[in-house]
């Protein structure tokens, strides 16, 4: 088994001691702290919390999206410009 479980609320990949799993109505979904204790927060504090896995996810996809068009580069990037 893996050691890492996908959050579904935050779209993440957290290690399995950073989970729990949470009963929806489609069934059992894993979770993480992070996100729950977020939730249970006042609405500032979870707008604030939601607005970062926002900007966290806009900038993994647009490092993702760079590379793909720009596979050189990448290439380039990872040997150390060599």
């Amino acid at each position: 088994m893996s050691d890492t479980a996908f959050c579904y609320h935050c779209s993440v990949h957290h290690a399995m001691a950073e989970m729990r799993q949470i009963v929806t109505k489609g069934g059992k979904r894993w979770r993480c702290i992070k996100s729950i204790e977020a939730a249970r927060a006042g609405l500032e504090a979870r707008n604030a919390f939601g607005q970062r896995m926002t900007e966290i996810n806009k900038a993994e996809t647009q490092s993702r999206q760079s590379r793909m068009v720009n596979p050189e580069l990448d290439a380039h990037n990872r040997s150390g410009g060599r």
